[in-house]
């Protein structure tokens, strides 16, 4: 169980979705902004139509008689204006910033969109006098975006903490299945141990799952390790007297038939290997023996018929002998069979052997296709049984057989420890 894609998942899911509701959000908050500043920027227009008509209907120029006033000498622009405009729709008085024509040629009253103007127009007095109050569009443009940009800000804001905030809380929520992981990676099928009271009942079905496969497992891998056991036991003692029969026969058959017989007897070696192999590939899941291994002495005991092997002098290391042995013998077998004639064996590093033969070697995209699947440890369909075993010795040992590429012959790396 991986909870690192779990998370990288749940991450990005979480920030799509933040991106998603924060322009959601952001958009319909633009859009209020947008109405409400409008809206309160009306109102505006309107409460000060109001205050000014008081304040006119108490002055001389709403009289007819007054000639036209233009407000404040000085005059400098700003975004406001009011007019005060007749029924025939001259200009009777206005602000600096009022443009000279009237903003209505006829009497107008309530909103209306003029040339760039935003106006409020209200009756004065009876006679028809409007008064006029204005104000730019780019001013209330202007208005909105400021008040629009800080409440995307805000809201922005907001998103991003709760981002942080959901994402932490991810990450604890996450807690219990990477300690579920941790126990996973250590878990020993040979001897399970019940997973016991998960520390969040959401994951106690889980936990009783990995019970009940761990014990079906256990039981399955006890049974396989003891019917192999038996059945390899139960063929080495017939191979045994198989093999020195044929010496017997060997001996006393007429020259012409020796030949024969020792092609027998090769068939029956080869077949006590397998065997000998079979024992060692169930043994390698159990914990190892280890004690210094002299390479010469260890090789001097293997039958190594038709084969030259070459130890660097004094090579020792820190391994299982006998499945050191099996993963050897193999190795070997598969470098006689393959016609070799000369294996070398040396060590690169501390624990680590090196097998190198004389053969034809093999092409590279085999040897990537070899090495994947002993990494992934798919060995069926895709290794024979001496890089199955020699494979699986290595794991035994804490290690991992490697192929190396060196351009001739075949080249593996029995690293009898982690590196």
């Amino acid at each position: 169980m991986k909870t690192t894609s779990i998370r990288r998942s749940l991450a990005h899911a979480l920030l799509v979705w933040s991106l998603v509701s924060g322009a959601a959000v952001t958009t319909a908050v633009w859009l209020q902004a947008n109405r409400e500043v409008e809206e309160l920027l009306d109102e505006t227009l309107q409460n000060a139509s109001q205050v000014m008509s008081t304040l006119l209907s108490q002055s001389d120029r709403v009289s007819p008689a007054s000639p036209a006033v233009v407000s404040a000498k000085g005059e400098r622009q700003n975004h406001f204006a009011w007019q005060l405009v007749m029924p025939d729709g001259q200009v009777r008085a206005g602000s600096a910033a009022a443009p000279k024509q009237a903003l209505h040629a006829t009497p107008s009253a309530g909103f209306s969109d003029v040339q760039g103007w935003r106006v409020f127009g209200r009756s004065v007095n009876s006679e028809g006098l409007m008064l006029y109050v204005a104000q730019t569009r780019d001013e209330r443009h202007e208005a909105q975006a400021e008040v629009a940009l800080s409440a995307v800000l805000a809201a922005l804001g907001v998103g991003l903490l709760a981002y942080f905030w959901l994402r932490a809380r991810i990450g604890h929520e996450l807690v219990p299945l990477q300690r579920l992981s941790a126990r996973l990676a250590v878990l020993e099928f040979d001897t399970p141990h019940p997973m016991g009271t998960a520390e969040r009942s959401e994951l106690q079905p889980v936990h009783d799952a990995l019970d009940v496969l761990a014990a079906r497992l256990s039981r399955r891998i006890a049974n396989e390790r003891a019917f192999s056991a038996h059945a390899a036991h139960s063929l080495r003692t017939p191979l045994a007297a198989i093999d020195a029969q044929l010496a017997v026969a060997a001996r006393e058959a007429p020259v012409d038939l020796r030949p024969r017989l020792q092609r027998v007897r090769d068939a029956a070696g080869r077949l006590q290997r397998v065997v000998a192999a079979l024992l060692a590939l169930f043994r390698s899941g159990v914990d190892v023996q280890r004690q210094p291994v002299d390479l010469g002495s260890l090789l001097a005991r293997m039958p190594l018929e038709g084969l030259r092997v070459q130890v660097t002098q004094g090579l020792s290391v820190s391994a299982d002998p006998d499945l050191l042995a099996a993963a050897l013998l193999n190795l070997l077998d598969n470098s006689a069979r393959l016609h070799a004639g000369q294996v070398q064996i040396d060590s690169p590093s501390p624990n680590v052997l090196r097998i190198r033969d004389h053969g034809p070697g093999i092409a590279p995209q085999r040897r990537a296709q070899l090495q994947d699947a002993i990494d992934r440890q798919q060995h069926d369909g895709h290794t024979g049984l001496g890089l199955m075993l020699a494979d699986h010795v290595a794991r035994a040992h804490g290690g991992r057989l490697v192929l190396v590429d060196e351009g001739r012959g075949f080249v593996v790396e029995l690293r009898l420890t982690h590196a």
